[in-house]
């Protein structure tokens, strides 16, 4: 009896909150995730209503995503955000929650295209969007806002490329129709790209093969104001392709 009731007291209870929060901290030095996660817990009530509650709460956040489990961290940020709209971290908390989703949907990113081509889930890479958006627009001063603004870049560039990658995928296999929607949907979504020169060539070729004239030569007008140079023209570039080369065929 006296070995169990020793195993469940609280070995932290006489901790105050600063040797809480060393010991968290050093638990976080030693990838010792889990135990650091439930130190942050106790000092968030122990220390609830001031900063280092606060404190506490993001870096728990930060554990839970080392400790792999990214929904449990972005949870904890979202509760930090609603619970404390003019914290000066919260320029932090948005971009944590952007980086959480960011590496959350590497994988899909890595992998996509050793895959087989389908509707793919792009929640994780959306969310990270508008959380990096967050500290670019309101924290435009914010050191983390040109971090933030490069994997925005990354993010656009990458959805827009996964849309086209189906679009090419549903041409290769005669889906003319729906290569067409695919390819609108990443010129209509993403502005600025370079891949939507892919897009309005797949188009440009889906429209040949249905014998749509005049949508094809719509579309070649548009490809020729915007990329005067595509290899559609004949052009040559300094990046050759090798998706042209796969619908001329």
């Amino acid at each position: 009896m006296a070995t169990g009731c020793a195993s469940d007291a609280d070995l932290t209870a006489g901790w105050s909150t600063d040797k809480l929060y060393e010991e968290a901290k050093e638990m976080m030095e030693n990838k010792s995730y889990e135990k650091a996660i439930g130190y942050y817990e106790k000092l968030e009530g122990r220390a609830a209503g001031t900063t280092l509650a606060q404190q506490a709460q993001l870096e728990k956040a930060f554990a839970q995503f080392k400790n792999g489990e990214p929904a449990l961290a972005v949870s904890t940020l979202d509760r930090f955000i609603k619970l404390n709209p003019s914290s000066p971290a919260l320029d932090y908390a948005f971009y944590l929650k952007g980086v959480v989703n960011f590496n959350d949907d590497l994988g899909f990113f890595s992998r996509y295209f050793n895959q087989d081509l389908s509707e793919r889930d792009q929640k994780a890479a959306k969310q990270s969007f508008e959380a990096f958006k967050e500290v670019v627009s309101r924290f435009p001063d914010s050191k983390y806002a040109p971090d933030a603004s490069l994997r925005m870049r990354f993010i656009i560039n990458t959805l827009a490329k996964s849309e086209v990658v189906v679009a090419k995928y549903y041409f290769k296999k005669g889906a003319y129709v729906a290569a067409i929607n695919r390819a609108k949907s990443a010129i209509n979504d993403y502005q600025d790209v370079p891949v939507i020169e892919e897009a309005l060539i797949i188009m440009i070729k889906s429209y040949e093969i249905l014998g749509l004239q005049q949508l094809k030569e719509d579309t070649v007008r548009v490809l020729q104001q915007s990329y005067p140079n595509s290899e559609y023209f004949g052009k040559k570039t300094q990046k050759s392709s090798n998706w042209f080369g796969l619908l001329s065929k």
